[in-house]
């Protein structure tokens, strides 16, 4: 028991978990823009554009520039408690679970349950920062109305008041499905670093990240709408 418990607390893993963390942190708030016009195009359907340059023209343009950040705090909050679970869950498994050399099945296993884990925990969490980060915006779409959240604690307090505990786990069944893409991902990534460079990996896993994301955009679409419209 005592083993099990210095492998749950090790050092190592609190680094791992900090550094995925951390590294999540500034990669979402470098790209944070494009991650608006995203989640706008997802959400606001009678939004139409050509390309993601001219959606954030046009939010800058109706709504100020400072409205491409809007939401960053909550955002990132989320995004750094929830690499910080998954990323501690798959190097406590790893430490566990793989003896000498690990196998690709169970990199996959390994990281479909750190996802599982991580959805569960913290998709609360993104429901509030989708609606937030969404507050204020101007839609196209009529039936999207408008949220009135001072911030992250009183938009868990009015969501579990007005639309019940529930609603802020709305979105966790294409959640857990999306949860394959890391999974996948990180299947090739512990493969692949065992036999190549540190800039091939990168290329890889970058490769590798479009081509999962382009393949589950349609899913992670209706997770975003799950997440912003009002369950009452």
């Amino acid at each position: 028991a005592s083993s099990s418990s210095v492998r749950l607390l090790s050092y190592e893993t609190l680094v791992h978990a900090v550094a995925g963390a951390m590294g999540s942190v500034t990669a979402m708030t470098v790209f944070f823009p494009l991650d608006t016009a995203r989640i706008r195009l997802q959400v606001d359907e009678n939004r139409k554009s050509q390309s993601t340059p001219i959606i954030l023209a046009e939010i800058a343009k109706e709504e100020g520039i400072l409205s491409l950040y809007r939401g960053w705090f909550p955002v990132i909050s989320s995004l750094c408690c929830s690499n910080f679970v998954y990323f501690y869950t798959f190097n406590t498994l790893k430490r566990v679970m793989v003896s000498d050399r690990s196998k690709p099945s169970t990199d996959l296993l390994m990281g479909f349950i750190s996802g599982a884990v991580n959805v569960l925990l913290t998709t609360p969490m993104w429901v509030v920062n989708t609606r937030l980060k969404l507050q204020g915006a101007k839609f196209r779409n009529e039936d999207l109305h408008q949220t009135h959240y001072k911030g992250i604690f009183d938009a868990f307090s009015q969501i579990i008041a007005n639309e019940g505990v529930g609603t802020l786990w709305n979105g966790t069944l294409p959640s857990l499905v999306l949860v394959f893409n890391p999974a996948v991902q990180f299947m090739f990534y512990e493969a692949m670093k065992r036999r190549i460079s540190s800039f091939e990996i990168f290329l890889i896993g970058a490769i590798a990240k479009a081509i999962a994301t382009s393949a589950t955009y349609p899913l992670q679409t209706v997770q975003a709408i799950l997440r912003v419209i009002p369950s009452i």
